[in-house]
């Protein structure tokens, strides 16, 4: 049970009854129209029960693998699918995961095991994948509610209350009061709504009832995240297992430790100016196509900039891959697994002297493969309204 705090400041609360969850389809008859998008986007099918769905399984079973140690008529819950899709079995009244995972994209099996120094956490948990609970490591973000008592959880899945705050409240009685609307708090708090799985770090205080947790215990939508969430320490000019050295995120899940770096986040933009996790028709659910979601903010006519089209501005042909905004303000540097790589969101250029001084990929590099840094770095010399140190 949890007391739903105020959500926005200005915003008069007129319960403050504790609220229990509810699950996600006790939300579907008042807002049919979101919940019908919602329930298709990978949020929403982040964990499934491959008996149930069948059609869910990405993993070629069909014949042996050395690294296959385990039947598909013995896994619980299949977890992903975009990316990767990694395989639970249950043990007691806690899961664990098989160490094998599925290469979605490029359809092979790879072994999985994090190894020592790969997480803060592999210092914690013995190197057997037999003795690290997906509990306190994943559960909490893969699902609402989890109790750390039980190891329950109230819903697989980020369904609404995990964005919304404990529904009963609401359903009972709806009212703006009552209910977490991430759109109508202040900035910070509603960029935490996405950073308590979107980020790396840990909690404040670990171990908690003795164990040590990878997730912010105890945080619900609406809260400060800082309370509870400390992201994870860089200093700049090292390369970590979370961080490039010029502080730019090595690992996926970590939209949050960038975009905090970010312009975007100083001006007060919030991760759901760009996205609706509700579900689009558009990759990563964003709210338009990338360009044109860019350019209504960044356009000749306003101060945001830059001056003139994209063509000049990116000093590559228009429509092509190199004069598309992400090309090089969020280069795909991320690691998700083996080759696979997402966007950054600090939304800098990364320059080719990274590379050269550090052995971090650059904006330029990871489009043109086949070319070094120190032929990228020549180019943008070439570049008459660039200045040269802008690029160092």
């Amino acid at each position: 049970m949890r007391v739903l705090l105020p959500v926005f400041a200005c915003l008069a609360v007129t319960s403050l009854q504790a609220a229990t969850y509810v699950g996600s389809r006790a939300c579907q008859s008042c807002h049919a129209a979101t919940y019908a998008t919602w329930e298709k986007t990978p949020m929403a099918n982040i964990v499934r029960d491959p008996k149930l769905h069948p059609d869910q399984v990405k993993g070629d079973f069909s014949k042996p693998n050395p690294l296959v140690t385990f039947r598909l008529a013995d896994v619980a819950f299949i977890y992903g699918g975009v990316w990767k899709q990694r395989y639970f079995y249950k043990k007691g009244n806690d899961y664990f995961m098989y160490p094998a995972q599925w290469d979605v994209q490029n359809k092979v099996w790879r072994a999985f095991n994090p190894a020592p120094g790969t997480d803060w956490w592999t210092n914690v948990y013995p190197n057997d994948m037999t003795q690290r609970p997906t509990g306190p490591l994943c559960d909490g973000c893969h699902s609402v509610g989890y109790n750390i008592q039980t190891h329950a959880v109230s819903e697989w899945n980020v369904g609404c209350e995990k964005c919304h705050g404990p529904g009963s409240d609401h359903v009972a009685s709806p009212s703006k009061t009552n209910i977490v609307n991430p759109a109508r708090l202040d900035t910070v708090r509603a960029n935490d709504v996405c950073m308590q799985c979107h980020s790396e770090g840990r909690p404040l205080k670990n171990p908690i009832e003795g164990r040590t947790y990878d997730w912010p215990v105890g945080y619900v939508a609406g809260d400060r995240l800082a309370d509870y969430w400390r992201l994870e320490d860089h200093k700049l000019g090292e390369k970590t297992f979370t961080h490039y050295a010029d502080d730019t995120a090595i690992k996926n899940r970590m939209q949050g430790n960038d975009f905090v770096q970010s312009q975007m986040y100083k001006r007060g933009l919030t991760c759901f100016t760009c996205h609706n996790v509700h579900g689009t028709a558009n990759n990563a659910q964003l709210i338009k196509p990338p360009d044109e979601l860019c350019i209504s903010c960044h356009n000749a006519k306003s101060p945001n900039g830059p001056p003139g089209d994209a063509a000049a501005h990116s000093h590559h042909a228009a429509n092509s891959a190199g004069a598309q905004c992400v090309a090089c303000h969020m280069p795909q540097v991320a690691n998700q697994i083996a080759n696979v790589n997402v966007r950054s969101h600090t939304f800098r250029v990364m320059p080719p002297l990274l590379t050269v001084q550090f052995g971090e990929p650059n904006s330029c590099n990871t489009c043109h493969k086949d070319k070094d840094a120190a032929w990228a770095q020549q180019n943008l010399d070439r570049w008459p309204d660039v200045s040269p140190w802008r690029m160092q």
